[in-house]
């Protein structure tokens, strides 16, 4: 691993059709020799936070849980406007636990059930292939428009990938 992607987003190219995955916004939460875990930042479930954490959900701006990916759902990893918790890598960002009651000067915490994940090596060769891309993330990516985040964040880089950002959600129209 040449290096780490911890506090970046990966971007699914229009090319990336899993459904999983496709259009998706991930906070890279680790990146090291062991592989990687992150978030999904933009799907909301119809789960609502106060029927799991309820003393979370005043915390969170829309009361949903977001599905942070298709490893162990039953996982819930809190993403924090505070310093308070761990570092995410991301200036402004923390991961909160969820155990713990909140804290007066908690912020905007978004609530994520499971994660995504990559072995040694996965995420390098996923990057090789072209699925993804790799985009500094900002702190308002958790807390942003969900329906919109895909086009945003490809839309504030500029350039080619600002175009990218308007390809049609009909994979075969690109």
């Amino acid at each position: 691993m040449e290096v780490s992607h911890t506090g970046n987003l990966l971007v699914a190219t229009p090319q990336l059709i899993d459904p999983n995955f496709y259009r998706a916004v991930v906070l890279i939460l680790q990146h090291d020799e062991e592989g990687s875990v992150g978030v999904v930042l933009n799907r909301p479930t119809l789960e609502r936070v106060g029927n799991h954490l309820p003393e979370w959900e005043k915390a969170t701006r829309e009361g949903l849980v977001f599905a942070g990916g298709p490893v162990e759902p039953e996982v819930a990893i809190g993403i924090s406007s505070s310093m308070s918790g761990e570092p995410t890598g991301v200036a402004g960002l923390s991961m909160v636990d969820l155990t713990q009651e909140p804290e007066e000067s908690q912020g905007l915490t978004q609530v994520y059930s499971g994660y995504s994940g990559w072995g040694p090596g996965q995420m390098e060769d996923e990057l090789e292939m072209g699925s993804w891309y790799v985009i500094q993330a900002s702190p308002d990516d958790p807390f942003a428009n969900h329906e919109a985040l895909w086009r945003d964040v490809l839309r504030r880089q500029g350039g080619h990938l600002s175009v990218v950002s308007t390809f049609s959600d009909e994979p075969e129209l690109n």
